[in-house]
Order: C-alpha cells, then sequence, then structure tokens
C-alpha cells in the first residue's frame, strides 16, 4: 500500500507536505478514498512550525482567542499556532496568553475536561485545530463539550479539510478538497467504492491506518 504513497505541497508554502495513499479506507464516520497521512506535520517540529504559521495568518487581525483545543494530536501545532498568535496576531489577547489544551473522552466517547483545565474553557474565546475534516461529526461533539463548559467557537483550523465552513464559522485549512480534486468521503452504506465491490484497504483514524 504504501508504494502508492505520493506527497503534495501546500499552495503558499512549499514546506508544508501531506502524504496521499489512494485506496478504499473505512473511518469512524464515512469510507474514504485517500488515506492522508499527516505524520510528517504532526511530528516533525518543521513541518509543524510551517503549518502553524500558515493556519496563523487567517487569525492574523482576529479578535480575542483565550484556547486552543487540540483534537486528533495536532498539540505541537497547536504550540506553534499559540506563539505565533500572541506574537503576531493584531490585538490578539492584548498581548496576553493562550492555553493550549486537549479534551479527554470518556466512556461513552464524550468529550470531557477535568476540573482543573474548566478555567481555560468557561467563557473563552475557543478556536478549534483538527487534523482533518470530513463529514463535520468531529466538529458537532466538539461544540456539544463546548456549551457543557460555557465555551465560545470563534475559529476552526485543520491540516485538510473536506468542508469549507460549519455552520457561520469557515475551517481555515492548510490543505482543502481543492487540493485532492478526487477526493471521495461517503456514509458506508453509500461507498462507490462498497458497491463494486472494492475490498477495504485499511481501518483508518487519527493515529494513522491499521491494513485488513
Amino acid at each position: 500500500m504504501e508504494n502508492r504513497k505520493i506527497e503534495i505541497t501546500a499552495k503558499s508554502n512549499k514546506n508544508v507536505k501531506l502524504g496521499l495513499i489512494p485506496g478504499h479506507f473505512a473511518t469512524n464516520h464515512s469510507h474514504v478514498n485517500y488515506f492522508v497521512d499527516m505524520t510528517t506535520i504532526k511530528t516533525q517540529y518543521r513541518a509543524a512550525r510551517e503549518t502553524a504559521r500558515e493556519l496563523a495568518k487567517a487569525y492574523a487581525h482576529s479578535k480575542q482567542i483565550d484556547a486552543i483545543i487540540c483534537l486528533e494530536g495536532t498539540e505541537m501545532i497547536g504550540a506553534f499556532l499559540a506563539r505565533d498568535l500572541c506574537e503576531h496576531g493584531s490585538g490578539m489577547n492584548g498581548g496576553g496568553d493562550i492555553a493550549v489544551i486537549t479534551p479527554e473522552t470518556n466512556m461513552n466517547n464524550q468529550m470531557i475536561f477535568r476540573d482543573n483545565i474548566q478555567k481555560k474553557v468557561y467563557n473563552k474565546e475557543i478556536l478549534l485545530l483538527m487534523a482533518s475534516v470530513s463529514t463535520g461529526k468531529t466538529i458537532n461533539r466538539s461544540i456539544d463539550c463546548l456549551q457543557y463548559y460555557s465555551g465560545n467557537l470563534v475559529g476552526i483550523s485543520a491540516i485538510f479539510s473536506a468542508i469549507d465552513s460549519y455552520g457561520d464559522i469557515p475551517v481555515n485549512a492548510a490543505f482543502t478538497a481543492g487540493d485532492l480534486p478526487e477526493y471521495i468521503s461517503a456514509a458506508p452504506t453509500e461507498c462507490a467504492l462498497c458497491k463494486t465491490g472494492k475490498k477495504v484497504d485499511a481501518i483508518v483514524n487519527s493515529f494513522g491506518y491499521s491494513k485488513i
């Protein structure tokens, strides 16, 4: 499977690169025809730094952001993003700080924050940072969580997003569906690859893939 891997480069930054493996993959919510490999962006210092720089551009003149909630292994990008926003954001937090936090997931698959972290979310302006947005269901779960703790979602960023916005909030992404013109995400019952009898290559999630 790995020998099919190709690499694409962000249009605005040649140092931000994404790996793509074509095939038939099953996620928690859908079937997709590409495994979007973000391993380097999530784990390598320079790749994470450059990706954060690209994402920060959308918020250069934004209103206040108090916390970045990191999902799907994006903590290193989140730290660089917080630095860029604090150093270069116009009026960002009035020169104040930005918290970089990750929720836990309980046995009911709900996102929660412990008591000592809740004060970083309560009545705060929140930027949600994700690895990949395909259907918006993870954003739904995140909004439910923020409602519990009275957090106000003011922005959504992702390494890759197949959607342009969620409600009235734009999804700011380093790579979009336009960079993957043949990208398809469909419910398992509507998957064209399944209907042709093509075997699923792997189960994928934010940690990577497991071949079948």
